[in-house]
C-alpha cells in the first residue's frame, strides 16, 4: 500500500476522488431511503392504474404512462449508480456491498410490478400499434416505443417475466460482483500486488519484468481457477436457459437486439476482420525485429519500442494534452471535458479494494456521468482518460434526450471514446520531431487498435465457442475453456507470437464476457467506424464537426442506421468495414 500511495503521489492523483454528492450526500443520507420509498409506492400505483388497460390507452394516455415509468426508471438509476460506484472504489467493504445488493433487489421488485407495460404494449395489434405511434402526442418517445417491439418473438408470460426478474438480484449481477470481489481483494506475486499493477507490467520496457508479471498473473488466475471456472459456467448456463425459453436463434442474438442491429450487420463485421488478421502477423514480425528479439512471447506483445518516449506524465499534463487535444477539434468538446476535471466527476488513484480497469458511468441525465480510471502515469493512460472522457462527453450531449433516449446503443457509444482517443493521439504525434520516436509511438497506437479491433473481435469468437460449447457439450473444464481461448487467439497472432499453455488461462480475467455477453464486437465496430469518420473529418473539416456533435447529441433516438446516414455510411457493405481495415493497412504500411 506504501508503493502505491508513493506513486498516487508522484502523478497527482491522491485527491482525484469523485464527488458522489450529485447523487447523494453519503450512504447515510435519508434521501436514499426515502427514494427507494418513493420508487415502491410508484412501481405498485402505476401498476394499480395501468395493469391490463394498455390496450385502452390513447395516445395522450400513453404518453403520461411512459413518462411515469421514465421518472421511476430514472429514481432507480440514480440509486444504482450511486450504490455501484460507491462500492467499486472499496470492494471489500461490506455496507458498500450490502447497499449496492439492496438496489439490485429493489430494482427487481419495481421491475415485477411494472413488467405488465412492456407485455401489453407488445401484445397490441401491428395495425393500433402503428397508428399511436403515428401520432404527435408520442412523437417523443417513438423510438423508444418501437424499439420494445422488437422483442415481441422473445416475451414470456407476465408470471414468468416476473420470475426472471425476481431472481436476477441473486443472478447475473450477484455472480459479477463475486468475480469482481475476488479479483480486485487477490494480491499477486510475492510482492502482494494489485491486478492494475500487475497489468501495467506487461508494458514495462524490461523484459524480466514483463516475465514477472506474466507469471504472476498466471499464478493468481491458477490460484482462483476453481471459483472463476465455476463463475464462467454458471453464467454461460444462465444465458442458455434464458436465450432458449426467449426463443433466441443464436448466443449472440439477444445482444444484436439490445444493439438495434441486425445479425447480418454483425455477421458482416466479423467476416471482415479475421480475413484480416494477416494485418496483425505482418506488424508483430516487424515488432520482432524492432526488438532485436529470436521469437516473441505472449509476454513481449505489449513491450515497448526502444525509441518510444519513455516520460512518464503527472496528472497535471495529462488534463492538458487531452483537453488540448480536444479544443483542437471543438471548443464545446473541451469544455465539456473540463467539467470532469474541475468538477470532480473523476476517481483515478490506483487503490487496494478499487476494481482494475477504466469505465465512464452515464448515471442520469439530470445529473451527470462519472469517469474511472486507474492512473499509473504511461502514454496508455492518457489515451484511457481521453477515451473515458469521450464516453462522458457525448453522454453529457446526449442528456437533453432524456432518459429513455439518452441511451446509446453499445457499437455508437464505442465512436465517441475511440474519436476521442484518435484526437489526443494525433495531437501527440504532431509534437514528436525525430523519426523513430514517430515510428514508436505509431505502432503503439497499432497496438492499441490491434486491442480494439482484432483481440475483441477474436474474443468474440471465443465467447461463441464458449457458449456454443457449453449448449452441446454441458459443463465446461477450465482445460476446454483455455483450448478454446488459444485456438481464437492463435488464428490472430499467427505464427508470430508464441502463445503458451500459461497463456491459456487469461481468458478467465475478463469482466465483459461475464456483465455483457456477446458485447466485445462494439470495439471493433466503434473502432473501424471512428477511422472511417476521422477520414471524412480530414475531407471535410469545420463542417464535419458540426454533423459529429449532433450525432452525440442524438444519443440513442433513433436507429445506428438512421445516424449514419448523414455520413453516408452503410453497415452493411462489407466494403465499408474494409475502409478501416485499410486505414490501419496503411499505418502498418509506413512503419514497415
Amino acid at each position: 500500500m506504501a508503493d502505491i500511495r508513493q506513486q498516487n503521489d508522484q502523478f497527482g492523483t491522491t485527491d482525484v476522488i469523485w464527488d458522489l454528492s450529485d447523487l447523494y450526500a453519503g450512504t447515510d443520507d435519508q434521501y436514499i431511503e426515502s427514494d427507494i420509498a418513493w420508487c415502491e409506492n410508484e412501481a405498485g400505483a402505476l401498476r394499480e392504474m395501468y395493469c391490463g388497460r394498455v390496450k385502452d390507452l390513447g395516445a395522450a394516455d400513453l404518453f403520461a404512462l411512459v413518462k411515469r415509468l421514465e421518472t421511476l426508471d430514472s429514481a432507480l438509476s440514480k440509486l444504482a449508480t450511486f450504490s455501484f460506484l460507491n462500492f467499486t472504489t472499496r470492494m471489500g467493504n461490506a455496507e458498500a456491498g450490502a447497499l449496492d445488493q439492496k438496489i439490485h433487489e429493489l430494482a427487481s421488485l419495481c421491475g415485477t410490478r411494472t413488467v405488465f407495460f412492456e407485455l401489453e404494449w407488445n401484445q397490441l395489434a401491428e395495425e393500433q400499434a402503428e397508428t399511436l405511434l403515428a401520432s404527435p402526442d408520442l412523437a417523443f418517445y417513438r423510438h423508444y416505443l418501437s424499439c420494445l417491439r422488437r422483442y415481441r418473438p422473445h416475451q414470456l408470460s407476465e408470471s414468468e417475466e416476473k420470475i426472471l426478474l425476481e431472481k436476477e438480484a441473486v443472478g447475473r449481477n450477484s455472480w459479477t460482483t463475486l468475480f469482481n470481489k475476488i479479483l480486485s481483494a487477490y494480491k499477486f506475486g510475492e510482492n502482494k500486488r494489485t491486478e492494475e499493477e500487475v497489468l501495467t507490467d506487461l508494458y514495462h520496457e524490461d523484459r524480466d519484468a514483463r516475465i514477472t508479471a506474466a507469471t504472476e498473473m498466471t499464478e493468481g488466475l491458477r490460484a482462483n481457477n476453481h471459483i472463476l471456472t465455476h463463475i464462467f459456467n454458471t453464467l454461460a448456463a444462465d444465458k442458455m436457459i434464458t436465450d432458449r425459453l426467449r426463443k433466441h436463434p443464436s448466443w449472440i442474438n439477444s445482444m444484436n437486439l439490445h444493439n438495434e442491429l441486425q445479425n447480418k450487420t454483425v455477421e458482416t463485421l466479423i467476416e471482415a476482420v479475421t480475413t484480416r488478421y494477416d494485418i496483425v502477423h505482418r506488424y508483430y514480425r516487424v515488432k520482432r525485429r524492432l526488438l532485436g528479439l529470436e521469437k516473441l512471447e505472449h509476454y513481449d506483445r505489449y513491450a515497448p519500442l526502444p525509441s518510444l518516449p519513455a516520460k512518464q506524465i503527472d496528472w497535471r499534463s495529462c488534463r492538458e494534452t487531452v483537453l488540448r487535444a480536444f479544443a483542437d477539434f471543438s471548443p464545446q468538446m473541451a469544455e465539456i471535458g473540463e467539467r470532469f476535471f474541475d468538477r470532480n466527476w473523476i476517481h483515478a488513484p490506483v487503490g487496494e479494494g478499487k476494481r482494475g480497469g477504466a469505465f465512464a458511468h452515464p448515471c442520469v441525465p439530470e445529473v451527470h456521468p462519472y469517469v474511472l480510471v486507474n492512473y499509473t502515469g504511461n502514454l496508455r493512460d492518457v489515451s484511457t482518460v481521453a477515451h473515458e472522457l469521450g464516453h462522458g462527453i457525448h453522454q453529457v450531449l446526449a442528456a437533453g434526450q432524456g432518459h429513455f433516449n439518452s441511451d446509446t446503443p453499445l457499437p455508437l457509444a464505442e465512436t465517441a471514446s475511440v474519436f476521442a482517443e484518435l484526437l489526443v493521439f494525433n495531437s501527440q504525434l504532431a509534437l514528436l520531431e525525430n523519426d523513430e520516436e514517430r515510428r514508436a509511438f505509431i505502432c503503439q497506437k497499432l497496438e492499441s487498435i490491434f486491442a480494439t479491433v482484432f483481440r475483441q473481435t477474436a474474443m468474440n469468437r471465443f465467447e461463441q465457442l464458449m457458449h456454443e460449447g457449453r449448449r452441446k457439450h454441458g459443463e465446461l473444464s477450465s482445460d476446454k475453456l483455455c483450448e478454446y481461448w488459444l485456438t481464437t487467439q492463435r488464428a490472430m497472432y499467427g505464427d508470430t507470437v508464441q502463445l503458451d499453455d500459461e497463456y491459456g488461462i487469461w481468458w478467465s480475467y475478463i469482466p465483459h464476457f461475464l456483465s455483457t455477453p456477446g458485447y466485445v464486437y462494439s470495439y471493433a465496430f466503434g473502432e473501424l467506424l471512428v477511422l472511417a469518420l476521422y477520414g471524412k473529418y480530414q475531407q471535410e473539416g469545420e463542417s464535419f464537426v458540426a454533423k459529429y456533435l449532433t450525432l452525440l447529441s442524438a444519443g440513442g433516438s433513433r436507429s445506428p442506421y438512421e445516424l449514419m446516414q448523414p455520413f453516408n455510411i452503410d453497415l452493411d457493405s462489407p466494403a465499408f468495414w474494409q475502409t478501416g481495415l485499410g486505414v490501419i493497412d496503411r499505418m502498418l504500411a509506413k512503419v514497415e
